[in-house]
Order: C-alpha cells, then sequence, then structure tokens
C-alpha cells in the first residue's frame, strides 16, 4: 500500500523494544537450554567505527546520541538476557534489540534479507550504523506483523521495522485456532495472552493500515491520522538522535504546551465528541484514552468472574501482565503478579479484548500517534464483552467515531482503501487535500487517502485560521452561484450533490417514455446535496419536470434574525444544527429531535389530515407515498419488480420475489436494476434526491414537495387531498 504521508509526533517514543514480554505463551521463545539458536557474532565494535555516520564531515551526533535509550547498555532492552545459558540475545528478539541483530536483518552481513540469522552478543546496543549503511539508504518498505506491507516510507522505514511490535488480529485469531476454540466464551488452558510488545507507535500510527490492532470483523476503523506539512513522519516529530519529541515545534499551534506532560491536554478541533462518555469534552486525548480503558478493564474483570468463573487482574510490570486474581480483590497483588499465577481461563472473546488492552497502554504515544485508532478498539472490545455481560458496562454518553468530516474510519473516507489513492472524480470532497487544490487551482487530481478532514483542508493559515475563500460555487447543473456567504460557498463546493435536471435530461434524450432503454442507468444524486436543495430552481439539483415552476433560494428566519447560511446553522466543526439558535424562534425546540415538529405552514400538503405535524412529516408522507407509485409502475407497466436499498450501491435493485422488500441476496451490484424507462429514472432519481438529503425540509421544504408532488404525478400515483406548494 502506498503510503507518502505519516502522522505526527510518535510521542513519548523510545525508538527500542523492551523485551519481557518476548515469552508470550502464544509465542514463547523456545530455544533448547544451552543450545543457542545460531551462531553468536563476535562482540560488536566502537560506535561508528565500522561505519561512518560524519555529518558533513563533522563529528556525528554522538553525544546526543549517548544520552538517548538507544545507546543505554544497562537498560533491561539490552540485558534481559544476561542470565540466559548462553547468555546472547537471541534470534528472535536480535532484530530490536541489537546493532548486529538489525544489520542480520537487512542483510548488512551477507546474509538473507528479512531474517535474522543469528544470536547476537550482549551490549551492542543500536548504534549509529544500525541505521546508517547501505542498506537503510534504500529501505523504503516494512511488512507488518499482519503480513500487510507499507511502502513508500522513507526513512521512517528504519523506525517502523522495530515499532511495529511482535502481533496481529491474525496473531489473536490463530491463538484462539489452535486452541480449538469455537465457542466465543468457552475457556481454554490451551489459550494463552498474546501480546503486542512495547512501543508499537507504527501499529497505532497506521491503524487499519498496518492492521495491528485486534479489529473486530464488520467493524470499520481509522488509518494514519494526517497531520500538518512537516509534522507527519517519525522523524519530523522526534530527533532522531536523542529520540526526544520537538515539544517547542508542538508549541507553535498548540499553546500552553511546554514540555512532554502538557500534550496529552491536547484535543484537536477535529476531536467534537466526548468518547469515553464522561461529559469532559475539554480533556486530552489521552484522557479519553485513559478513560475507555478503564470502562473495558471494569468489563474484562466482569466478565471473567460473571461469565468466566475466574477473576482476573493486570499488573504492567510483570509478565505475563494478566493473574489470577485469587482474592477478587480487583488488583493484582505483589503475591499474585508471578509468572505461575499468569491468567490460564481465556476465552476467545478475553483474548481479543485483552490484546487491545494491552495495545492501549504499550505505545504511551497512542493518543498522538493514532488515538481515534485505539479509542475504536477499546470502545468495539468493550461493546463484543458486553454481548455477554448480564448487567453490560455503559457506552450510553460514550462515542466510537467523530461527526461527518472527521470520522475517518467511515466509508466516505475508506472507500479507496484498496487503490491507494482518491480518484479525480472524488478527491475534491472526500480527501484532505483535494478542496484547497480544487479552490486553489480549479482542478481535481487523485490525491491520498486521507483519515477525514484536516485543518488544512478548509483553512489557508493555520496561524490566523483563516478559510479558502469561494467566491463562488459552480453547481452539477452548471449554474453558478454566490450566496453571499464565503463560508456557505466553502460548504457548497463539495454539498451541492453530482447530478441535476441537466444530466438526467442529457442521459434520457428523447426517448419514449414508457419505453425500457437498457442504454439508460441510474443516476445518484449522491449524498448531502444540502447546497442544491437550499438553492431550489437556481440549482437545479433535483429532477424538475418541464412546463412546472418551483421555488429558489429558501429564505428562514426573519428581518432581524435571518438563518440562511450553513454556519449560522450548523456549527463549523460538529456539524450539528445549533439547537440553542432555532429556540430563539421556535418555543418547543430544546433537542435536535425537535426539529422534526418544526411546521410553517397550515396547509396539509400531504394530504394526510394532519396539520400539525412537523414539514418532516409532510415531507416523509410523500416520500413514502412516491416509492410505492415506483413499485407499482415498476411491477404493472415494465414487469420487472423493483426494490430500494439506501445502503447498497446502486440502490435500485431487481426485486426477484415480488414481496416489496429487499432481501437478503437481492441488494447486490449484479441484481441492479437495468429496466429502465426516462418516467421511472425520473422519479427514482428524485426519491434518492430526497433520501439522501435528509434534512430537506429544513433546508427547503417547499421546494422539496413540489419535486416529490411532481414525481408522484408523473409516474401516475394519486395526489388525491395533497396540496402542491
Amino acid at each position: 500500500m502506498k503510503r507518502k504521508y505519516l502522522l505526527l509526533s510518535l510521542l513519548l517514543l523510545v525508538v527500542l523494544v523492551f523485551a519481557a514480554g518476548c515469552g508470550d505463551k502464544t509465542s514463547e521463545v523456545t530455544d533448547t537450554p544451552g543450545e543457542p539458536a545460531g551462531e553468536v557474532l563476535p562482540p560488536p565494535e566502537e560506535p561508528c567505527e565500522e561505519l561512518s555516520c560524519m555529518v558533513m564531515g563533522d563529528t556525528p551526533y554522538e553525544n546526543l546520541w549517548l544520552g538517548s535509550a538507544h545507546a543505554d547498555a544497562d537498560a533491561e532492552a539490552f540485558r534481559h538476557w544476561d542470565e540466559d545459558d548462553p547468555a546472547v540475545v537471541s534470534s528472535r528478539c536480535a532484530k530490536c534489540h541489537s546493532t548486529y541483530g538489525y544489520q542480520d536483518f537487512l542483510g548488512v552481513d551477507g546474509s538473507e534479507v528479512g531474517v535474522v540469522d543469528n544470536d547476537a552478543p550482549l551490549g551492542s546496543t543500536i548504534t549509529c550504523v544500525a541505521c546508517h549503511n547501505d542498506a537503510t539508504a534504500n529501505l523504503d518498505t516494512v511488512t507488518m506483523p499482519s503480513g500487510m506491507e507499507i511502502s513508500g516510507l522513507g526513512r521512517e522505514a528504519r523506525c517502523m521495522l522495530c515499532h511495529q511490535g511482535r502481533a496481529s488480529k491474525n496473531s489473536v485469531d490463530e491463538a484462539i485456532t489452535e486452541a480449538g476454540l469455537t465457542d466465543l466464551d468457552t475457556p481454554s488452558e490451551d489459550l494463552g495472552f498474546t501480546n503486542i510488545h512495547y512501543f508499537a507507535a507504527a501499529a497505532t500510527i497506521l491503524g487499519k493500515e498496518a492492521a495491528g490492532g485486534y479489529e473486530y470483523d464488520g467493524k470499520s476503523y481509522d488509518a494514519n491520522l494526517t497531520h500538518v506539512d512537516g509534522y507527519d513522519t517519525c522523524l519530523g516529530c522526534h530527533d532522531s538522535h536523542t529520540l526526544e519529541v520537538k515539544v517547542e515545534q508542538c508549541a507553535d499551534c498548540h499553546e500552553g504546551v511546554t514540555d512532554t506532560e502538557d500534550l496529552k491536554t491536547v484535543r484537536m478541533a477535529g476531536s467534537m465528541v466526548d468518547y469515553d462518555g464522561d461529559g469532559d469534552m475539554e480533556e486530552g486525548v489521552y484522557y479519553e484514552i485513559e478513560g475507555m480503558r478503564e470502562k473495558l478493564y471494569t468489563a474484562m474483570q466482569a466478565y471473567a468472574t460473571d461469565v468466566v468463573g475466574t477473576s482476573i487482574a493486570y499488573n504492567s510490570h510483570a509478565y505475563p501482565y494478566f493473574f489470577v486474581d485469587l482474592n477478587a480483590d480487583g488488583e493484582a497483588g505483589e503475591d499474585e503478579a508471578i509468572r505461575d499465577n499468569g491468567y490460564n481461563a481465556w476465552t476467545a472473546r478475553l483474548a481479543k479484548a485483552a490484546y487491545n488492552y494491552q495495545l492501549s497502554l504499550k505505545d504511551p504515544g497512542a493518543f498522538a500517534h493514532g488515538g481515534k485508532y485505539v479509542l475504536q478498539l477499546l470502545y468495539d472490545s468493550i461493546d463484543d464483552l458486553n454481548a455477554a455481560l448480564a448487567e453490560p458496562v455503559s457506552l450510553t454518553n460514550a462515542h466510537r467515531i467523530d461527526h461527518g468530516h472527521f470520522a475517518g474510519s467511515e466509508e466516505a473516507f475508506r472507500h479507496w482503501d484498496e487503490e491507494g489513492e482518491v480518484s479525480a472524480s472524488c478527491s475534491r470532497c472526500h480527501s484532505a487535500t483535494g478542496l484547497p487544490l480544487y479552490l486553489e487551482q480549479g482542478v481535481t487530481i487523485n490525491q491520498p487517502v486521507s483519515n477525514g478532514f484536516s485543518c488544512s483542508t478548509c483553512h489557508d493559515d493555520l496561524d490566523e485560521y483563516t478559510r479558502y475563500e469561494a467566491a463562488k460555487v459552480t453547481f452539477p447543473s452548471g449554474a453558478v452561484i454566490d450566496s453571499g456567504d464565503p463560508n456557505t460557498n466553502l460548504c457548497m463546493s463539495c454539498h451541492q450533490g453530482r447530478e441535476s435536471t441537466v444530466s438526467v435530461d442529457k442521459a434520457i434524450g428523447s426517448k419514449p417514455a414508457d419505453k425500457v432503454d437498457e442504454s439508460l442507468r441510474f443516476r445518484n444524486v449522491h449524498y448531502f446535496a444540502a447546497g442544491a436543495t437550499l438553492f431550489g430552481d437556481e440549482a437545479k439539483g433535483a429532477y424538475q419536470y418541464a412546463g412546472k415552476s418551483y421555488v429558489g433560494r429558501s429564505q428562514h428566519g426573519s428581518d432581524t434574525k435571518d438563518v440562511n447560511n450553513c454556519t449560522q446553522c450548523h456549527s463549523t466543526h460538529e456539524l450539528e444544527v445549533k439547537v440553542d439558535v432555532c429556540e430563539a424562534c421556535h418555543d418547543d425546540v430544546t433537542t435536535r429531535d425537535d426539529f422534526f415538529d418544526i411546521r410553517v405552514s397550515e396547509v396539509d400538503y400531504d394530504g394526510d389530515g394532519d396539520i400539525t405535524e412537523g414539514m418532516y412529516g409532510e415531507v416523509l408522507t410523500m416520500r413514502e407515498l412516491l416509492y410505492a407509485a415506483i413499485q407499482s409502475y415498476a411491477s404493472k407497466r415494465i414487469g420487472v419488480a423493483i426494490v430500494y436499498d439506501s445502503h447498497a450501491y446502486p440502490y435500485w435493485f431487481i426485486d426477484t420475489n415480488g414481496n416489496g422488500i429487499s432481501d437478503e441476496g437481492e441488494a447486490t451490484r449484479a441484481n441492479g436494476y437495468a429496466s429502465w424507462t426516462p418516467r421511472l429514472l425520473r422519479a427514482a432519481y428524485n426519491y434518492q434526491y430526497a433520501a439522501k438529503d435528509p434534512g430537506s425540509f429544513a433546508h427547503n421544504p417547499m421546494y422539496m414537495l413540489q419535486i416529490l408532488f411532481d414525481s408522484l404525478k408523473d409516474i401516475g400515483g394519486s395526489t388525491s387531498g395533497m396540496t402542491r406548494p
């Protein structure tokens, strides 16, 4: 998978990996005592003598390196094997715990590339020549424990060879399979804890691209979180020799940040939900993860006690981390946190959750590397455990994903993962970089896949946070509109749809209204075409029937309190409607749900006799009647029954059993409806239009009712008792 951009701040990353967890039960080192796994290399030379790491002919950065964890020869990461016999760094661990092992993996010593052939001597640490040699000069690709290959990394590949962890969802699933478990809640002594290992920053940075977390089937996850230019790589945020975060540069954008501890308080503008449900929307993402992790631990302990029957406790400093809670006090005491008391009643469900719990702890900078990915893993782990708990841990106020523009795990941004880039036809609105390019140069080209929008998508200056100027907007119909408000124009650059009356008419041409034509296909307006709805006849986003008149821009509010622009009604980052603004005129509005009851006329448009229901109800009834008329027309006039599914492309399908609903197996591309007549196409287009702008009842209800009324009448549905605005 091509990667050109990576997330900032490998925060608190120590570019070495501690060895205490190398002996997981599911990945245990099993070298026969007294018999090394391979040849032991001779002791290492002094730093910088085998290969020069001189910079521009000057003294190398040896003093900076000497103060780093890479040079700490007394650390557990380099002394873990002292008591072994023989006292060598096992080939299983040598890649990241000795310079010789790292070079062995790279083939610098002439051995096979990609494997460590020999044990390594103790004390070699990670010296200059580990990262500065002919092999690393061209290193660009890293294979993660999941098997995912990440390329286009540049110098970050040197870091990610080690800081990727040692396990993944695949490892957990393989361990479950090997234990013979087919039931999620059956414990087995043959199943052990799978440890991702320490400082797996690449796994949290890359998210689903590395698949380092236990990603639950059927769930979608964030990928790499793009940060600002210059601070979206390992070395962009960390000093390559001291390994420290470049805090002084973080402070340029994050006020109040003076040390690494302050980074825990950072909360980006795209983090506008209360992830852990504690009611604190000001705390940093670090604390959101901490709160969600506490919920998961509570769920794990409840599950272990109530479902498995063997209480569990965790100790981050003792292998194998999870222990039998002998006295059921919720903690792993000194006498409990011993290897012989390691937890031995793992179920598949508990093993998955425990893996994600450990992942969230063992990258202490995960909140900066990939905080939203980690939050999703924790949320899903709790949700999965809850399925087996009589008293689930509440997720009522917790949130798994962000609001639309920042929901990087969702289809709007993940649709192009397999292709590796967002196509030119979609990149303007589905990548972080496409809109600025379009606004600056008027073109769209393929763009990197992004994890939602970034600040620079809408802001042309990240010091003053001014927005890009959009003086006018060209709609799919060809109409050029200036709303009079630059912010609204900016929003409408995307929220305009992709089709119009013009494109539907062009597709139909002079074809007979009721004759099936194989050249016709469904025209999808696309999602959230609010700008087109707002401007009605001016934009012609819906299909407007010849000879009919339609309202133009919807004017909302009064002379003293106009609310006609996007950001007057919607919060800029949350995107939610500003309830307090509505309250000023609509006395009964106190929550978002109350919007559906707002009524602006005493006319019974949909003919159901109810003149108290909100405009939402008027639009909904007319849309339901149009759907029934579409199905009747398809069955009786064409002879091929039709059914709609809003969640499956191409939305309209052959109703193979004629029962009027989308059954399993029907909503597939191969079963897409193909018996289109011009009349059916027009009505289906408008039905989809009404469905894909869920706020049309507020954006321009009269326009929407006109469109639905005309569609219903044209396709032969009854409009008796209705009133066309």
